[in-house]
């Protein structure tokens, strides 16, 4: 496939996928996902951040991938298309069973069980009424979108430009190089810069010799 087959617009769809997972999962790790009546009366909110506490890594994961996909390419590219469509799928399983069962319900040490606000303990809210709500669809929202951009990844690596390498844009202007420059350049290397080079006087290197000997 040639160079000019590359589209940085499919770059920058994917950049942008990733940039919309990251809110996503930003939003969700701050979104309250469970109220809960503790003890005594008072309800107490939980948020993504409470509930998983890694949604906050994961979003920074995604910001940093942006830098990751431009800056790559090859199979060093795709390996990174393969940890984000790894990430995301990860989330479309392990989030809405977070979310589907109830946060205390359970016999398990207090340590493993999501941490209230201060103040609260986890005792108080063992077996109370819980209130899900719809954030945790945030999440797996975003987690969507990291699948689907590392899935481009993989699939489209071919057609994404790779900057630093050989690559340009389409109808890019040529810099002409300038010709002090190359002179000095020509007097470094111990030439003459005044001096006809040989493959410029003609197919055969013995004439650029027998017109200067004239």
């Amino acid at each position: 496939m040639t160079e000019k087959a590359r589209s940085p617009r499919s770059l920058l769809g994917i950049c942008a996928a990733l940039a919309v997972a990251a809110g996503l999962l930003w939003g969700g790790s701050a979104a309250v996902w469970y109220r809960v009546t503790a003890v005594g009366g008072e309800v107490v909110e939980l948020t993504g951040g409470h509930v998983a506490a890694w949604l906050t890594g994961v979003a920074l994961l995604a910001l940093a991938g942006i830098a990751g996909v431009v800056a790559t390419g090859g199979v060093l590219r795709r390996l990174v298309g393969l940890l984000f469509a790894v990430v995301g799928f990860g989330m479309n399983v392990i989030v809405p069973a977070a979310s589907m069962r109830d946060p205390y319900a359970t016999d398990a040490p207090a340590a493993s069980l999501p941490q209230p606000p201060p103040g609260v303990s986890v005792e108080a809210l063992r077996y109370q009424p819980v209130e899900a709500t719809l954030a945790p669809v945030l999440v797996i929202a975003g987690g969507v979108a990291m699948l689907m951009a590392g899935l481009f990844v993989i699939v489209w690596e071919r057609r994404l430009p790779r900057f630093g390498a050989r690559y340009s844009a389409p109808g890019a202007r040529r810099v002409e190089p300038d010709p002090d420059r190359a002179a000095w350049q020509e007097l470094d290397a111990g030439r003459d810069p005044t001096a006809e080079r040989p493959e410029a006087a003609g197919d055969d290197p013995d004439d650029g010799r027998r017109s200067s000997d004239v």
